[in-house]
């Protein structure tokens, strides 16, 4: 089972992470969307593979009510786990994921993929999300 855990304020990121959901399933896992504020930190630390997803807010940063603390809490336990980070953004260049997967790439994880989408996503973006989906899958 591969947590895909998630904050959206417009549905953006909540499409993308039911795209990575089908990817998953694609390739014949089992995926368990969570919406960030249900989501426990023995989820992350049970899980292999894991999938965040937030989009870019305010200043080029993660979510600050929800998302941000419950990265602050569970950064620590991603040691060793693959993981794909993912979501939208609707202006500047996407800084913030450059930022997050830095965050994440620090905690030693043993793989890491990003996927990012300007506003709703696209035909492309989805693909785009399905296909590292699977990536993570397979890693």
């Amino acid at each position: 089972m591969i947590p895909v855990i998630y904050w959206s304020g417009t549905g953006n990121t909540e499409a993308m992470a039911n795209a990575i959901a089908e990817g998953i399933r694609d390739a014949g896992e089992e995926a368990n969307i969570i919406e960030v504020d249900s989501a426990t930190q023995e989820v992350v630390e049970s899980a292999e593979k894991i999938a965040f997803g937030c989009p870019a807010m305010g200043a080029e940063e993660l979510e600050e009510g929800s998302m941000r603390p419950f990265m602050d809490d569970v950064n620590p336990l991603l040691k060793g786990k693959k993981v794909l980070l993912f979501g939208s953004y609707d202006w500047a260049d996407g800084e913030w994921m450059e930022t997050w997967e830095d965050e994440v790439r620090g905690q030693s994880v043993s793989y890491i993929d990003t996927v990012i989408a300007k506003g709703e996503p696209d035909s492309d973006a989805v693909e785009e999300c399905k296909k590292s989906a699977r990536a993570l899958c397979e890693a």
